[in-house]
């Protein structure tokens, strides 16, 4: 990637959460569609429009009992102070009368993405742009059903959510100086609205710049080297958090909470592979999770993972 980067070619890439499986996909990989991509920047589709098809989806959650076993584990190590923050996921099987294609095609995000036959994501969330040596990130961390009443103000007030949404600011803030300089915090605490036919959603945001450091230009992979595993995803510390959630979660992660993102030569955009619905054999299953603090407790964590689990199609 520093390699492609250098030279100011342009390539889309995909980096699976513990950065052990990293795909880059050319400029002719993406026009014969070895992967199909729907980007601000970028887009190797152009679907007809088409009617909506009625559509079947039910989440199959493992039980709470089941989630409460890593639960209490992650909640046993943030009280010992060996972590502050560890943002906790587990797989649901989904049984939908949609394939991968139709999801893909019909659902609405800012960032979509197909590896025909593996899996789709249809993310809200970015993780780093940078523009003109100029980095950006966007972390989003704390939701809430918005059907809820006052659900802006009950987000925004709520003192597990706050304490979430300002670790993640911090630890990205503080991750962003190890590539940039003049790191500052902008359009701290929005509210986005996320839509879906199952449940609509509001979710916290804030904005976070600096301009990349001359070392770092234009070096594409070690700028994403040492920023990851995004910390919106994981939680802090990162190394102790990682150790934590590795020994918690059942299953593995792969590209879930990884990082998709292409670079067009000049500026990279790239985002959080959340949202997730992989395939494996005949089923599909749909990754989801939520960070968890000293403040969470069991029932809210799981209805959040369970809220989750949703196709924005409407």
């Amino acid at each position: 990637m520093d390699k492609l980067s250098g030279q100011k070619e342009a390539f889309f890439f995909l980096i699976s959460f513990l950065m052990d499986e990293v795909r880059i996909y050319s400029r002719s990989d993406i026009e014969n569609q070895k992967i199909l991509i729907d980007f601000p920047r970028i887009k190797n589709v152009d679907y007809q429009p088409a009617p909506i098809p009625d559509f079947s989806w039910q989440s199959i959650p493992q039980d709470i009992h089941t989630y409460q076993k890593g639960f209490d584990f992650v909640k046993d190590n943030l009280m010992k102070g060996n972590s502050y923050l560890a943002n906790y996921t587990m797989e649901s099987e989904l049984q939908t009368s949609l394939d991968l294609g139709q999801i893909f095609r019909f659902s609405k995000a800012k960032y979509k993405v197909m590896v025909p036959d593996e899996f789709v994501f249809f993310s809200p969330e970015t993780f780093v742009e940078i523009n003109d040596n100029h980095i950006f990130t966007h972390p989003m961390k704390g939701t809430i059903d918005a059907s809820k009443d006052d659900a802006e103000n009950v987000l925004k007030s709520n003192p597990k959510e706050l304490a979430e949404h300002y670790t993640v600011v911090d630890l990205l803030r503080n991750d962003l100086s190890m590539v940039a300089d003049d790191v500052k915090v902008k359009d701290f605490h929005r509210i986005d609205y996320i839509r879906s036919q199952q449940k609509n959603l509001l979710a916290m945001s804030s904005e976070i710049e600096g301009e990349i450091k001359p070392e770092f230009r234009p070096k594409i992979g070690t700028v994403l080297k040492k920023l990851l595993p995004a910390g919106s995803i994981l939680g802090a510390p990162k190394a102790k958090t990682l150790e934590i959630i590795r020994q918690a979660e059942n299953y593995q992660r792969g590209f879930y909470t990884g990082i998709a993102g292409y670079f067009d030569g000049q500026n990279l955009d790239s985002c959080v592979m959340i949202r997730f619905i992989e395939k494996r054999g005949h089923k599909l299953y749909f990754k989801s999770g939520g960070g968890i603090t000293h403040k969470s407790d069991l029932i809210s964590e799981y209805e959040e993972l369970k809220n989750k689990i949703y196709v924005p199609i409407y």
